[in-house]
């Protein structure tokens, strides 16, 4: 083992930038990264974990996948530190050209060490930084393998200045705890947020485009009617917003498709969102806007709000105060204060009086009502409550299961007769439905709300029992008494059940062989449908899922 002591001299014609002698005191700070939460671009297998770096033990060690650059280990050190020393016990693969970086908030980066002759063993660096997160950024491999570290320390001290501003919820920070005895999957929790962070690459990847240019992003729907469909851009919202810390990227892909979201507005409310754009990232079929897509893209905001600020390139406060007045306005039933199905429907027309049951997410109009003050979404989130306890008791006593849409709100709502928008299994549990028990769950492990929690248990008690405990037999759909719709297995089915798992004491071993078939899974890339549901239910299951 080598002990490299850094100076100017010593590294000249290495550093990328200048680093500055630390006095005697500051170098002797305190291993301080021990045990924190770490996140890695990748792993080679599940036996090299990136918590292996900091379990404090030399026969233990994380791995990347080989033969890929960059790849990084980030560690996160739960507040702001000063850093002077860090300390790399290489494996015999051993990153000849990488960084040492800082960062306050998981996004923004600086380097503190920079090398382009690394040469293995251990790297012992004297540095000066500061900032939350620590991270090894590698460029250039010294080997045909990957990158694999046995250790890798960080010492310093906190600063008292807690995660000095930036992202003020980083993912893997856990600052949001659920409520009391939910569950999560077995395993280490820097185990599951890897998991997350393994899986949203690959989405990303599939999914995030930069099309058309005009400082875009989008979400790309491959299964969807056309190129751009709204309910992919909310979702890509959501998870920008969710993922900061653990994508540098993150802030920068969110206000590309906030300039998105500005950029296509709805033909009917501006302040909405078009719900379709072709190939070439223009509005069609009218350009107006879709109620799913809508509310993600409100909460999204909320979420960057908290996030980031509000001072920025985009007010993010300001667009999701006049998004979710956009929503009250044209896609809600003021009578019912149930959900439209978009702005396009108006009293009168044959769509007034329904509803899609997979647009109720609680959780946004909890979030809506906090931002707005507006106390309409206390009696909104009521109505929809309510409805999903009388569907329940009413329509699928046995299981718990919601159709796809609700006709007669205005009279005694019911599942549709038939097809009434999509198609003939409108009444069933089936393609806009199969999210429901996340959604549902999703606002009782944040609230733990009774009224949430009993539905969520429900529908895990009929879907535990039904299959055995086998995830594998988990079909495409269901009418509402529970008779299978069609065979196979998809994660847009099977996803969702692992959040109403995590509500009850009883269903560990259900939980952890949800998950275990979600990892399994390979990312399906001509389905964003079902990729972004399954990665969405994967934040909630690791307990990164919040509520601005």
């Amino acid at each position: 083992m080598r002990r490299r002591s850094v100076s100017l001299l010593g590294l000249a014609g290495l550093l990328a930038l200048p680093l500055t002698v630390l006095p005697q005191a500051q170098a002797a700070d305190g291993l301080v990264s021990t045990g924190k939460a770490v996140t890695a671009s990748s792993v080679e297998t599940s036996a090299f974990g990136p918590g292996l770096a900091v379990d404090g033990s030399a026969a233990t060690r994380w791995a990347s996948l080989e033969g890929v650059d960059p790849q990084w280990i980030r560690i996160d050190l739960g507040a702001n530190h000063t850093i002077s020393r860090v300390k790399l016990n290489w494996e015999d693969a051993y990153g000849k050209t990488y960084k040492i970086q800082t960062s306050a908030d998981g996004s923004t980066w600086s380097d503190v060490y920079s090398t382009t002759a690394g040469d293995g063993a251990t790297d012992d660096l004297t540095v000066s930084g500061s900032g939350r997160y620590v991270r090894m950024y590698g460029t250039g491999r010294g080997t045909a393998y990957g990158y694999s570290l046995w250790e890798f320390e960080v010492y310093g001290a906190p600063t008292g200045t807690g995660g000095g501003g930036g992202t003020a919820v980083p993912f893997g920070s856990h600052l949001r705890p659920y409520a009391a005895g939910m569950l999560k999957p077995s395993g280490s929790q820097a185990t599951l947020d890897q998991k997350v962070v393994d899986y949203y690459n690959r989405w990303k990847s599939a999914f995030v485009r930069q099309n058309c240019g005009n400082g875009w992003y989008q979400i790309i729907s491959p299964d969807a009617d056309h190129p751009y469909v709204a309910e992919a851009q909310g979702y890509g919202m959501v998870v920008a917003a969710t993922m900061a810390g653990a994508d540098p990227d993150a802030k920068k892909i969110f206000d590309g498709l906030v300039k998105w979201k500005i950029d296509h507005p709805s033909a009917i409310n501006p302040n909405l969102l078009a719900a379709e754009q072709d190939v070439n990232c223009r509005s069609v079929n009218g350009g107006d806007g879709a109620t799913d897509g809508d509310m993600d893209v409100a909460y999204g905001l909320l979420l960057a709000d908290k996030q980031w600020g509000s001072t920025g390139t985009y007010n993010y406060k300001d667009l999701a105060l006049k998004h979710i007045a956009a929503i009250k306005k044209d896609e809600l039933n003021p009578t019912t204060k149930l959900l439209k199905l978009g702005d396009w429907s108006s009293s009168g027309d044959q769509y007034y009086y329904i509803t899609r049951t997979s647009d109720w997410m609680v959780d946004h109009f909890r979030a809506f009502r906090t931002a707005s003050g507006d106390t309409t979404w206390d009696a909104v989130r009521t109505a929809h409550q309510t409805q999903i306890s009388r569907l329940q008791s009413t329509y699928a006593s046995g299981t718990g299961l919601l159709p796809d849409f609700v006709v007669d709100t205005n009279t005694t709502p019911k599942p549709a007769p038939g097809q009434v928008l999509e198609d003939p299994n409108d009444g069933a549990y089936w393609w806009n439905a199969c999210r429901t028990p996340w959604r549902i769950a999703d606002d009782a492990v944040t609230s733990g709300d009774a009224t949430s929690l009993a539905a969520a248990r429900k529908l895990n008690s009929w879907i535990k029992t039904k299959t055995g405990g086998d995830p594998n037999k988990i079909a495409l759909g269901y009418k509402l008494n529970g008779t299978q719709i069609s065979a196979g297995s998809e994660a847009a089915f099977f996803a969702p059940f692992a959040v109403a798992a995590m509500t009850d004491s009883g269903s560990q071993a259900w939980l952890d062989a949800l998950w275990n078939k979600m990892l399994a899974t390979p990312i399906d890339t001509s389905s964003y449908f079902s990729a972004s549901i399954q990665l969405q239910v994967m934040i909630t299951a690791s307990g990164n899922h919040w509520v601005p």
